[in-house]
């Protein structure tokens, strides 16, 4: 008689107990398992390609309390009114399919010493090999005045999902006059280009339902930004007089936010009442990481660039936004690459598999208005205990028409095709 895993996977109440804690066994044979906490671009990637290559070898379990998960990556579409809800929120169905094991709860702890993750329920999950990509955290003390509980007040929408929703609503509201206070973040932080890709969509929204006496303003702590050569000459062409970056040369330095009255103060100048203020604070790696000690002084996690193995633990690996991760900037595309190396090289440890040297991929298009899309990325590798960039790109002022129209081809593509890539 063959059992297959699938058929193993429908059984009972009382096989699926075993499987939730215990040794797997297939005909008494016990596999190695890898247990992925985190189910965004690096989590979902690493599991399903865990269990797609190693073909049913390895025990794959995908730790992630959400059922469904909602991409960062093409949010701002959706606050510009270019995608619905829908499109940017995707099911663990298929990776289930393939053989992933599902447990959707929190992961609460790692105990590095036993090989454990200890759930929400308080059940333990032993691992061989222990994926880690849990994104990040937000520091709600890095912004003066501001803190978790105004986050409904000032939304950020850095996390995917209701807060995205939330935003979208309250831009939607803003009257014609009224100012937009966007809080840029401090380096490092998730995705390089999202606030300026984000600010350009408000202002396509306010164009496009007539409120073009309204106003963005946008506090940005760094002196430079990716892209904004021609993220700002988009901006004069398309929202002429509508949106004004200030660096902190210019505004003097974030002295305060208000809530209760919407007001923001720079040593500048005080914006009142404001319609809306975004909100987007410093930035670390995600709980479960730091509370584990995989960080080091700067809040994120240090790995080894030939792997994306923990430099702090050789059972661990660790993912997408939460890793040190050299040149490569935090994005899903980068997650998503990185997810495949460690993919690799965890197969060939459990399993003896071939191992390629790490090559690293990553391309950040950003919408600024209809048929205008411009990009940046490069090409990585393990070099000098560092990734680094072997080639880049970006996008160049004045570039043509049809060469921006085909930018906006190739992200609606590669955006069906990654989402394909991580959840099957």
């Amino acid at each position: 008689m063959i059992v297959s895993r699938r058929s193993l996977l429908r059984s009972g109440s009382a096989a699926a107990g075993v499987f939730a804690l215990g040794a797997p066994a297939i005909l008494g044979q016990a596999k190695q398992r890898v247990v992925v906490i985190g189910g965004g671009p690096g989590g979902a990637t690493a599991a399903r390609y865990l269990a797609k290559d190693s073909e049913g070898k390895l025990d794959v379990v995908l730790v992630e309390p959400k059922k469904q998960f909602t991409t960062c990556f093409h949010s701002n579409l959706y606050v510009g009114d270019f995608k619905k809800f829908e499109e940017i929120t995707h099911g663990y169905e298929k990776i289930a399919a393939q053989g992933v094991r599902m447990n959707h709860q929190m992961a609460n702890s790692i105990d590095r010493d036993k090989k454990e993750v200890v759930l929400a329920d308080g059940s333990r999950l032993s691992y061989d090999r222990l994926v880690v990509s849990p994104g990040i955290d937000l520091k709600y003390d890095s912004v003066p005045g501001w803190g978790r509980e105004h986050e409904e007040t000032m939304p950020h929408a850095w996390q995917a999902g209701d807060q995205t929703k939330l935003l979208k609503a309250k831009l939607d509201a803003v009257p014609d006059g009224g100012v937009i206070v966007m809080i840029a973040p401090p380096n490092p932080y998730r995705c390089p280009p999202g606030p300026y890709e984000r600010v350009s969509m408000m202002a396509h929204v306010l164009k496009a339902k007539g409120r073009k006496n309204a106003k963005i303003v946008v506090i940005d702590p760094k002196e430079a930004f990716s892209k904004q050569g021609v993220f700002q000459e988009g901006w004069e062409k398309h929202y002429p007089g509508m949106i004004e970056w200030m660096g902190p040369k210019t505004h003097d330095g974030l002295k305060s936010v208000d809530p209760k009255t919407n007001t923001v103060e720079t040593g500048f100048e005080t914006y009142k009442n404001a319609a809306l203020v975004n909100v987007i604070p410093a930035q670390m790696a995600g709980k479960i990481a730091r509370d584990a000690q995989l960080v080091n002084q700067s809040g994120f996690c240090p790995i080894l660039p030939e792997s994306m193995k923990s430099a702090l633990d050789p059972n661990i690996y660790v993912l997408g936004d939460a890793c040190i991760a050299g040149d490569m900037p935090k994005s899903g595309f980068s997650a998503n690459s990185q997810a495949k190396v460690a993919a690799m090289m965890i197969r060939g440890e459990l399993l003896g598999a071939r191992t390629f040297p790490a090559r690293y991929t990553n391309t950040c298009w950003s919408l600024i208005e209809t048929d205008d899309v411009i990009k940046v990325g490069g090409a990585y590798e393990a070099k000098d205990g560092a990734i680094k960039a072997s080639s880049t790109f970006v996008s160049q002022a004045k570039e043509s028409a049809e060469l921006r129209k085909q930018n906006t081809q190739e992200n609606i593509g590669w955006y069906a095709g990654i989402v394909a890539d991580m959840f099957g």
